[in-house]
């Protein structure tokens, strides 16, 4: 499941960058909690709750359904 979640975070990925920021995949447990590390500009946006939820989370469960959640750390 980890490289299925990295895949959709690479798609994820050049929106986060093309404004100073990245994201970083941390763990995806057993019962299919992926956390995720927000870095660079999306690190103290206070916009980036809403791109967790909004974009990556968003995105991961459509495309990856084993997953149950995503939170940041």
């Amino acid at each position: 499941m980890r490289q299925k979640v990295e895949a959709v975070l690479a798609t994820v990925r050049p929106y986060l960058q093309r404004d100073g920021g990245d994201v970083e995949l941390v763990e995806v447990t057993d019962d299919g909690v992926v956390k995720v590390r927000l870095v660079g500009a999306c690190k103290g946006c206070p916009m980036s709750q809403m791109t967790l939820k909004n974009a990556i989370e968003k995105t991961i469960l459509k495309e990856v359904p084993e997953v149950s959640s995503v939170q940041a750390v």
